[in-house]
């Protein structure tokens, strides 16, 4: 009489247990925590600055083909004790996350991307060589223990070279780096690479080894002998952020565990809880309180016949479904993205502009902008005329072109000058327009009578609708809305 409720619950229990794919298990009963998340969902995580969520994976930066400058970071919203006031004893932990770093253009990359554990929930790190980790105007602030995969060699922070990983505390000169090839594994290969960093407090060592495959090797690529309790707060919050400057590189992270240990178990010592962090906090999959032997047999059974039952064949098949359509989706998205792709601004050599050009000719500018010269290009070989507009050489003008060229090439309206590529080699900053041929519009709306032909007051009405149309695109419309003060 007594075994159907169980049953209920029981394979109510199994089913969330199925249907939940990122979940919270302690690993103890105590402060040791451990959680899995073998896709990604907005459960249980926050996202930071230009980070996303596509297909149950995280990307850290903006996915563009154009060289941009972009941070972004993923935080999971609960904080972790690292450090046991009642006993005076600190965590161990230990990760595995799989991540990929590849580059839309093979010439364009940097900077990388960290995992990182911070009492720092709310920072938009900067971007470039900062991987995101840190705010660049409040260095002094910044408190932090990260594993840095870099891929770019940055002078500022002492960088070994374009592929290392290294150890940084609440600096982003790292306290000791190691060089993923004598591994043979290139961080910006774009294969999925898996990692492992594991923390030993009775040790004082840090070891990280990473893989191609799933196996971890039997030699760490870095080790480092160091106390990290010296910078664990009682409560901290772990993640991942990634940062390019200038690049198209992107910074993917597919799947993530971590686990806390080494603290005493609940019995042996008193039970602290943040204040700010209610019971519910973490889920968990409840403990089945068994009061005597009768109904510890009944939800054996229960959980026997549930399991074998019709319940379990239609959970299987319900979530076979689930995941047979995501992998149909991402495929389908995967095919779609690389042609268009082929179809938006390219990347043009220096020699190219620089004949067409020739070389930079006064002869061939056509106008002057706040920040860079205009030139008509014309290729020798087909005869395509372009505009090329050459920014100037500081850091203002650099900013200017990045910004440019990150929200340009997303354009898409018959009344905006379509970009067609753009240069970064030998210190240019080079973007190409297509060329047009009448010149500039106020040359023709202030144009004197007697200097030349006067529009007719329909064309201008028409004029301004299609000024209108456009700007309403820039502002309403497009994906990456531009506003000006």
């Amino acid at each position: 009489m007594n075994s159907s409720p169980p049953r209920r619950d029981l394979l109510l229990l199994f089913s969330l247990y199925i249907f939940f794919g990122s979940f919270f298990i302690p690993s103890t009963i105590a402060d040791n925590l451990k959680f899995e998340f073998p896709s990604f969902s907005l459960r249980n995580l926050t996202l930071i600055g230009d980070s996303y969520l596509r297909n149950g994976v995280i990307g850290l930066t903006r996915e563009l083909n154009v060289p941009s400058s972009s941070s972004g970071s993923i935080i999971c919203n609960t904080p972790i004790t690292f450090f046991d006031r009642n006993t005076n004893i600190s965590a161990s932990f230990s990760t595995k996350f799989s991540f990929s770093i590849t580059n839309v253009n093979p010439g364009s990359f940097g900077d990388g991307l960290a995992f990182f554990i911070s009492p720092d929930n709310q920072t938009i790190g900067s971007t470039g060589g900062y991987l995101g980790l840190v705010n660049s105007s409040q260095l002094t602030k910044n408190k932090f223990v990260a594993v840095e995969f870099d891929t770019r060699l940055d002078p500022q922070f002492d960088d070994p070279n374009y592929n290392h990983i290294g150890l940084d505390i609440d600096n982003l000169i790292s306290i000791k780096t190691a060089d993923p090839n004598t591994q043979e594994v290139d961080l910006k290969s774009g294969k999925m690479i898996t990692a492992w960093i594991d923390y030993e407090n009775d040790q004082k060592m840090l070891k990280v080894w990473l893989s191609y495959s799933n196996f971890r090797p039997e030699k760490p690529v870095l080790s480092v002998e160091i106390d990290l309790s010296k910078y664990f707060k009682e409560f901290m919050y772990v993640g991942f952020s990634g940062s390019t400057e200038g690049s198209t590189e992107l910074h993917f992270i597919e799947d993530w565990t971590f686990q806390t240990f080494g603290f005493l178990p609940v019995s042996v010592r008193p039970h602290s809880q943040p204040h700010n962090v209610s019971a519910n906090a973490l889920t968990v999959i409840p403990e089945i309180s068994v009061s005597n032997s009768t109904n510890n047999s009944h939800k054996k059974l229960a959980l026997g016949l549930g399991i074998s039952g019709p319940a379990f064949f239609f959970i299987v098949l319900v979530v076979f479904g689930w995941v047979s359509v995501r992998k149909w989706r991402k495929t389908r998205i995967g095919k779609n993205f690389k042609p268009e792709l082929m179809k938006g601004p390219r990347q043009f050599r220096y020699i190219e502009l620089n004949s067409a050009t020739k070389g930079f000719h006064s002869s061939r500018i056509v106008g002057h902008g706040s920040f860079g010269t205009v030139y008509k290009a014309i290729v020798p070989e087909s005869g395509t005329v372009f505009a090329v507009k050459r920014s100037k050489h500081t850091h203002d003008g650099k900013s200017e072109f990045l910004a440019e060229l990150s929200i340009i090439a997303c354009l898409g309206h018959k009344n905006l000058v379509q970009l067609q590529g753009w240069c970064t080699e030998k210190s240019e900053l080079l973007l190409v327009y297509e060329f047009m041929p009448n010149g500039s519009l106020d040359r023709v709306l202030y144009e004197e009578p007697e200097k030349g032909i006067s529009l007719k007051w329909s064309q201008r009405y028409s004029i301004a609708i299609g000024i209108a149309s456009a700007l309403n695109y820039l502002h309403q419309e497009c994906e990456q809305q531009a506003h000006g003060a």
